[in-house]
């Protein structure tokens, strides 16, 4: 500890700033997966593509590892600007020593503020503003980030599910269909789901159902 603040006393003042900047840059890398999850288009998309797999029935098809993947390229291509908006107004004036850190968290969350208030219900803001006593903003760059945040999460979980309603009919009608047939044949024994199983998968890859789903996701931004 003593080395460690004999080094800052006999840095320069650019040795510290530059050591400040590392500290903040592996600050905000540790909250990358929280900010990731609750401030962009991740939730709903994840969300979207599991029920997409278990109205399916695939089980485990397709991995985890894909949908988790598909889902993150999607958020990447969805947040470009909002992205491209917070480097070009706060990282890049912080590390060209133009603005301070304070002033560089402020212009870094107006993008995402914006972004979050579009497809955030009016609500669910007003549940999270209520309980913190919080006065009615005036404008999006007035709304508390504390606020603000959970109140988007919570409309994002609620469209997904919504959307992931909307993909289950069909699949639940082939099973329903399926299922009625198997009773009224008498072959109360044989699972449903093994014979309703490639009915689905046949209708989804004729109606190109993953590039459905995908479009109905970029367009719902």
């Amino acid at each position: 500890m003593n080395d460690f603040m004999q080094f800052f006393n006999n840095s320069s003042p650019d040795n510290v700033s530059t050591a400040v900047k590392l500290l903040l840059l592996l600050t905000v890398l540790s909250l990358a997966p929280s900010i990731l999850i609750l401030m962009t288009s991740f939730t709903r998309i994840v969300i979207v593509l599991s029920f997409v797999r278990t109205s399916l029935a695939t089980q485990q098809m397709p991995p985890n590892q894909v949908i988790v993947g598909l889902s993150l390229f999607l958020t990447f291509f969805i947040m470009a600007p909002t992205f491209s908006e917070v480097n070009q107004q706060a990282l890049t004036p912080l590390f060209n020593d133009k603005i301070t850190l304070e002033q560089a968290y402020d212009k870094a969350s107006v993008p995402f503020k914006e972004f979050m208030s579009k497809y955030t219900r009016q609500k669910d803001l007003e549940l999270f503003l209520d309980y913190s006593h919080a006065k009615q903003p005036e404008k999006v760059e007035d709304i508390p980030i504390t606020a603000l945040v959970p109140a988007f999460a919570l409309s994002e979980i609620k469209t997904a599910f919504q959307i992931g309603f909307m993909i289950f009919i069909p699949f639940l009608v082939i099973d329903m269909v399926v299922a009625s047939i198997l009773m009224s044949m008498g072959m109360m024994m044989l699972p449903p789901v093994m014979i309703s199983l490639p009915f689905k998968i046949l209708l989804f890859v004729l109606v190109d159902g993953w590039y459905l789903v995908v479009k109905s996701l970029l367009q719902s931004f």
